[in-house]
């Protein structure tokens, strides 16, 4: 019998040679002094082809997993759609360079789902500027199962597990938002039992700020929305992050420009920037410990929509145990908080079985 690990390490090595990062050296590798500068970007290259084809790998891994972790309360789904052209094409006028731009798309639907029935959505875009909806959700879709919610949970561009070419196709607060929104559309166009008055829109961190986002731009669509530690304020978030995290937005393929030579683009994809737009139902949740998105940075946002007027709840947690990701692990807490957001949520849906204590969301999110 092979061994597991020996596999994986197996499907690794082949991995790292169809990258070429074991191929020989290019023969002017001899002379150091005249290859000191090409060497290290030669072999960035090749880790970085060989990263693509791990993050490859884990997506397919975790595909699959997806039928174990779900598959005996949801009806499993990934479906490849279409969102507009590419933000920054390279060469706008060569052929297919303006084509829209094709993404995946998880879908759960409850197997115990009356489908003679109109049934409420909830659109899940996942987190991190370059991240992918992956089993890390695997209780909060267990949950919104048992509750009769239908998810679609998109893979927008820019997501990881794709290649390269849709890695680079990123445009954070941009386009992305506009995938999200596609996969709402096509939830409502290709499921007759999806009932389009009765949509909300759930995101964390990244994803909360794309939720924020397309609640702002598209009001009449989302009947509710929940941004959970939202990244608010592209140019206070980049004043408090690292050199290599700012690099991702200014990187060419991306913005192009740092915060400093372009604040306006930065504010632009800034859900502050917006709040004057606000009239879904929201509830937003921050933790003072949060070490990811700074609770300043949601609390100026929190002030930014009193100062405009605008009706939201909004919740600041205490050193909640977890951080960044407090009310989405597995503690009794994090728990209570889900509880308080199904609550929120299912008086704006009115799904067929909503969760309204603790004992009826561990009994529906953990085995």
């Amino acid at each position: 019998m092979h061994s597991p690990v020996r596999s994986i390490t197996g499907l690794l090595f082949s991995a790292a040679l169809g990258a070429g990062v074991f191929a020989p050296w290019p023969a002017a590798a001899n002379d150091a002094a005249a290859d000191k500068k090409d060497h290290p970007s030669e072999l960035e290259s090749r880790f970085e082809a060989l990263n693509q084809r791990v993050d490859a790998l884990e997506k397919a891994v975790d595909d699959v997993l997806w039928y174990d972790k779900v598959g005996d309360v949801a009806v499993i789904d990934k479906v490849f759609i279409v969102g507009p052209p590419p933000a920054h094409p390279k060469n706008p006028t060569a052929m297919g360079a303006t084509n829209p731009v094709k993404f995946w798309s998880y879908v759960f639907v409850p197997r115990q789902l009356d489908r003679s029935r109109k049934a409420p959505l909830i659109v899940l875009p996942h987190g991190g500027v370059h991240a992918d909806f992956t089993t890390y959700h695997t209780h909060i879709i267990r949950e919104l199962m048992a509750q009769g919610y239908v998810v679609v949970a998109p893979d927008y561009r820019g997501s990881t597990g794709y290649g390269e070419n849709f890695y680079r196709q990123v445009d954070y607060g941009g386009r992305e938002v506009d995938d999200v929104h596609a996969a709402r559309n096509w939830m409502v166009e290709n499921y007759d039992f999806i009932d389009a008055a009765r949509i909300g829109i759930v995101g964390w961190s990244h994803g909360g700020l794309i939720a924020l986002l397309d609640i702002c731009e598209h009001p009449q669509d989302y009947q509710v929305a929940f941004a959970g530690v939202p990244v608010s304020d592209l140019v206070a978030r980049l004043g408090y992050q690292t050199e290599d995290y700012r690099m991702e937005f200014s990187v060419d393929y991306h913005i192009g420009k740092t915060v400093n030579e372009d604040p306006n683009e930065y504010r632009r994809r800034s859900p502050v920037t917006h709040v004057d737009k606000l009239q879904t139902p929201l509830l937003i949740h921050t933790n003072t410990n949060d070490d990811d998105v700074y609770v300043l940075e949601v609390q100026n946002l929190i002030a930014a929509l009193k100062a405009a007027g605008k009706k939201f709840d909004y919740e600041v947690f205490q050193d909640a145990p977890g951080g960044h990701s407090f009310d989405r692990i597995d503690t009794k807490l994090a728990k209570q908080i889900r509880v308080k957001i199904y609550t929120f949520l299912a008086q704006y849906l009115n799904p067929p079985a909503p969760i309204r204590t603790l004992e009826a969301l561990q009994k529906a999110g953990y085995r």
